[in-house]
């Protein structure tokens, strides 16, 4: 069942967002899919933008769901065509957020199932370790694998990322494979 996700508000500084009872955050790579797996989840088109442009997340972008728990569409780091030092605030801007916003139950990370995690994404995933912040890895593309590569493809990510296999979560936003399961996971997570 989809979620009933409805757009809140867009800030730069997580101090400027309103409470929430709960809240899970979706980080990863630019153009790793983040806006279209939100709108995959809510199973409606134009929910989140997206764009083929990689950087055009620029704000923390706030959903809640009809219960009152929220989801948080990040910035995405890596490629983007801006100047340097709007990336560097947007790192500033999203480490602020990860290790200071209360509601924050978990952060889906994720990775692209196609390419495996880059070196931006093991950093990611470390810098999460070391603060102690609840993350999970969620493989997005799974469409663009083939399926004789996709045992192989699956112990890859996981090495790649620390992980054993099971503990990834994989989904294709664009074929909707794995969505539900994910749902029924936020919806969980977002339950008061």
């Amino acid at each position: 069942m989809p979620l009933q996700l409805k757009f809140v508000t867009s800030a730069k500084r997580h101090t400027d967002l309103p409470d929430s009872p709960c809240e899970i955050a979706l980080v990863g790579r630019s153009n790793v899919g983040k806006s279209s797996l939100i709108n995959a989840l809510a199973n409606r088109r134009q929910l989140a933008k997206v764009s083929n442009t990689p950087g055009r997340t620029q704000l923390l972008n706030l959903f809640t769901l009809p219960a009152g728990g929220t989801v948080m569409d990040l910035p995405g780091y890596g490629y983007a065509k801006v100047p340097g030092r709007e990336k560097a605030g947007w790192q500033r801007m999203i480490e602020d957020y990860l290790i200071e916003r209360e509601p924050l139950v978990l952060v889906f990370v994720l990775v692209d199932g196609e390419i495996g995690p880059t070196k931006l994404d093991v950093q990611m995933l470390d810098w999460l370790r070391q603060s102690d912040v609840p993350h999970t890895v969620v493989a997005t593309k799974l469409d663009k694998v083939k399926p004789s590569k996709l045992a192989t493809r699956k112990k890859e990510l996981a090495k790649g990322c620390g992980l054993d296999t099971g503990d990834i979560m994989w989904v294709s936003a664009s074929k909707g494979t794995g969505v539900e399961a994910l749902a029924a996971h936020v919806n969980m997570l977002l339950t008061p």
